[in-house]
């Protein structure tokens, strides 16, 4: 092959030392029709790339037309064709450029890289799916089933046919590794020459692998890939299976860019994906990992939250419960733009008194939204229709939106970008988490979830949100424990608890810590009845209530009346 290089072209001795010494030999039952002076197309193709694409790179000259570039010329970045990956990206990547999706095989690459081609059709730009793994019918199903339509995209299916397999069609001089890698690249060579493609998917980089041999050849191979389509104004997407031993870094030094997809098996319940940019030269992005899901119509990426990028001027007025008592309690309310704790056992009554805060705000015709990971609506309408709480007449005017959360099926990234949508685009003024006990078993490692609630506290903060958090003590009597302590996040914390007295059991309520503005010392006494939630008058008396055993010593005269059915 070299011999003929050089009758076609004077190659230099570096340009003539990509040639294969190997590939010299070439038995004659390969191409019995072709003269032995002649070279092939592929061949002329091939030495001309290395001649012109090394000149060019050493002037800096463009291998279209000889002119060279200017230093201070930068094109508009284009859409990946995912609104999350491009918000990460802060806007998109850079024409005319090699890029690298990586992950183990299911983590999403295919879909990816559909998603990036299917955004150049609708920009009316040609492209090109080059598979070297999967069928074209493989690929036509999987773009069935998210409801795409692949016309516009020309897939070349680049598989060895069954003939190869033929005894008589097999070499017995050359390596048929040297001849496969050769002639797999000057296909691909010439259907990007044919078409022109300005949006080209490589999959995958593994089968180049294989054919390689060694990683020198390898790396040498993806440099003449990227060298040649530097020329051609083409965005390239390579797919990488990761199904080398070890990370190919080498690689990752050729690309402009690299994404890292991820899937990852939990102990219980469904897996979790997300994905990182590893690197993107010259383009500030969001680090770190980010979740996203594959669901019907492509990937949903959540790009992690990052607070001090939403920030929102808002008036800082008091938000009322509807309760005077509880008002009076907690200094005249709640402000906005802060966060507030409600920490007690079971069946105490958190839930109900977070529920007060939301049908207020619906008498005020304001939004809210209730994230519930422990209950059902059913339950929540139930419990409020007992207590007299016109819960459901604020779900059917659409004032407040109740969201089941099942633990074991979602993200923190995906419940972080819930919160969003409703806060930024269904207006919510008021978030309730019930409960945190849930947020903490959606989370696949607990050692980041006081980073994570941080951040999302902090938006919605910086949002003007008032957010209620409930937070489920260990046990119902005696010492308790707190399965997280976040208190030093929280703006205020109300803590209710049991108390005995006569025999009977009653509840409680405090607050024990509240930054902005006054509030009362005192423990009141409330209920729960048909008439809803009843704040009694300040109470002494008490022992034992940071002890987890209050008990309460004074007299009888200022605790609450029972109702007439016994309860108090």
């Amino acid at each position: 092959m070299r011999r003929r290089c050089q009758q076609w072209v004077e190659c230099s001795p570096k340009v003539r030392g990509h040639v294969r010494p190997s590939a010299r030999r070439i038995s004659s039952q390969t191409h019995p029709s072709r003269s032995s002076r002649e070279p092939s197309p592929g061949v002329k193709s091939f030495c001309k790339f290395n001649v012109e694409g090394s000149l060019a790179a050493k002037r800096g000259f463009d291998m279209d037309d000889g002119k060279q570039l200017p230093d201070g010329d930068e094109l508009p970045r284009i859409s990946t064709g995912n609104a999350g990956l491009d918000d990460i990206l802060g806007g998109g990547i850079d024409p005319e450029r090699m890029y690298l999706f990586e992950g183990q095989p299911g983590s999403g690459k295919t879909t990816l890289a559909l998603e990036f081609l299917l955004e150049g059709v609708r920009a009316g730009e040609p492209t090109l799916y080059v598979t070297l793994s999967e069928t074209e019918r493989e690929l036509r199903l999987v773009a069935k089933r998210h409801g795409w339509s692949l016309n516009g995209i020309t897939i070349f299916e680049l598989i060895p046919p069954e003939t190869t397999l033929d005894p008589s069609q097999e070499l017995t001089v050359l390596n048929p590794a040297d001849m496969e890698l050769s002639e797999t690249t000057q296909m691909i060579f010439a259907r990007v020459e044919a078409l022109a493609p300005a949006r080209i998917v490589l999959d995958s980089l593994s089968e180049l692998r294989l054919l390689a041999q060694s990683p020198l050849r390898y790396r040498r191979q993806i440099l003449a890939l990227k060298h040649f389509f530097s020329g051609r104004k083409s965005t390239v997407v390579l797919l990488d299976d990761l199904s080398s031993q070890q990370n190919d870094l080498q690689l990752h030094s050729i690309a402009h860019g690299v994404v890292l997809l991820e899937q990852l098996a939990i102990d219980y319940g469904a897996q979790r994906r997300r994905l990182r940019v590893v690197k993107m030269r010259g383009i500030d992005f969001k680090g770190g990992f980010h979740d996203f899901t594959i669901r019907h119509g492509g990937l949903n990426v959540y790009p992690r939250l990052v607070a001090a990028e939403h920030h929102k001027d808002f008036d800082t007025d008091l938000v009322l419960s509807g309760n005077p008592e509880l008002d009076a309690l907690l200094g005249g309310g709640l402000e906005r733009g802060t966060n507030a704790l409600l920490i007690g056992s079971a069946g105490v009554g958190k839930s109900s008194m977070a529920l007060t805060y939301a049908i207020a705000a619906a008498s005020r015709n304001e939004r809210s939204v209730i994230f519930a990971f422990d209950e059902g609506r059913g339950t929540m309408s139930a419990r409020a229709k007992t207590l007299g709480l016109p819960l459901q007449e604020g779900l059917d005017k659409g004032l407040i939106d109740f969201q089941q959360i099942d633990p074991a099926e979602m993200a923190p990234g995906e419940f972080a970008d819930a919160v969003r949508r409703s806060v930024e685009r269904a207006d919510a003024r008021i978030v309730i988490i019930d409960s945190l006990n849930g947020y903490l078993n959606a989370m696949p490692d607990e050692r980041f979830l006081i980073l994570q609630m941080h951040e999302l506290l902090s938006y919605l903060s910086h949002r003007g949100v008032l957010t209620i958090l409930v937070l489920a003590q260990h046990g119902l009597v005696g010492p308790m424990d707190t399965p997280l302590d976040i208190s030093y996040l929280a703006d205020g914390v109300l803590m209710l608890r049991y108390f005995e007295f006569d025999g009977s059991v009653r509840r409680a309520l405090s607050v024990v810590k509240k930054r902005s503005g006054n509030h009362e010392h005192s423990i009141r006494e409330f209920k729960l009845s048909h008439q809803g939630i009843t704040v009694g008058p300040p109470l002494k008396g008490f022992s034992g209530i940071f002890g987890g055993t209050p008990v309460y010593k004074g007299e009888e005269a200022p605790l609450m009346s029972r109702d007439t059915d016994g309860r108090p």
